[in-house]
């Protein structure tokens, strides 16, 4: 299992993690992707690339945003393998990122996005051990959820290390969340079996295995690490357990749709300016 960051105190930004934040914010902001900024650290910092994330959070929530769980990035080998990364790594999620399930993205909203699905846990209890087990995340897992992430790098062209990704937020971008909620006794998440289309073609497949051998495994981890850094999961937490296959770039134009075993489904459209105003399934709103 991949050890967890080092803890950093929060207020020790040094004049790369400054500048390299202020890059990522200027992207953010205008839409517009910037140079990767691992340029700026020694090849593989992961200590400073958190430390870059938790700046650009704590930015955010000064801005009045509302911080409502975490993602788990780079669980599945294939996305691991589209990134040449070998960890996985984390955000934070915020309220404003979520769409609902059948909506639409507007045209412009991303820069670069892609696609990926995902089982969602929402926890009924908090993960405060840094020695965190299968067996509390079961305790404390209210119900579980289909979900898409729409994924988004703010570095030109995807061309991403593990030290750009874990900066930007773990490449964060947008959320969806289907189905019906379910509690884990009627699922066995390493089991299920996840089918994902874009515009009714099949283009990703996976299994609960494929995320760290069970989406559990993956809340452990996270779970674990985040304890160790004293920012532990609590009640109420969403988490995105992360992909159980490929992602796949999204255009305007695009319907996406994943069906999970027993979990259901969960579906999401990109705007083309003309139809910024229409739902996934083509109605007017």
């Amino acid at each position: 299992m991949p050890t967890a960051p080092p803890a950093v105190p929060p207020d020790s930004a040094s004049p790369a993690v400054v500048q390299a934040a202020g890059a990522l914010a200027d992207a953010t902001r205008t839409r517009t992707a910037c140079d990767p900024v691992r340029v700026l650290f020694d090849d593989g910092d992961i200590e400073s690339a958190y430390a870059v994330q938790r700046l650009n959070v704590r930015h955010g929530l000064a801005a009045g945003r509302r911080a409502v769980g975490r993602k788990i990035g780079l669980t599945s080998r294939a996305v691991q393998s589209q990134l040449g990364v070998g960890q996985p790594d984390f955000g934070v999620l915020f309220a404003d990122m979520e769409v609902p399930a059948g909506g639409v993205v507007p045209a412009g909203r991303l820069i670069q996005p892609k696609v990926e699905a995902e089982v969602a846990l929402v926890l009924g209890g908090d993960l405060p051990h840094p020695r965190c087990t299968v067996a509390d995340v079961v305790r404390a897992t209210d119900v579980a959820l289909p979900a898409l992430e729409i994924v988004d790098s703010r570095v030109r062209g995807w061309d991403i290390s593990i030290v750009d990704t874990v900066a930007d937020n773990a490449s964060c971008g947008l959320y969806v969340l289907g189905g019906d909620p379910l509690p884990l006794s009627d699922l066995d998440l390493p089991s299920v079996r996840m089918t994902m289309t874009r515009n009714n073609e099949v283009v990703s497949r996976g299994s609960g295995a494929d995320c760290l051998g069970s989406p559990l495994s993956a809340v452990a981890w996270l779970a674990s690490t985040l304890a160790g850094l004293g920012d532990p999961l609590r009640a109420g937490d969403l988490v995105l357990t992360g992909a159980l296959g490929p992602m796949t770039p999204a255009v305007p134009g695009d319907v996406f749709e994943a069906h999970i075993s027993t979990l259901g489904s969960v579906r999401v459209g990109f705007a083309t300016e003309a139809t910024e105003t229409t739902d996934a399934e083509g109605e007017e709103r």
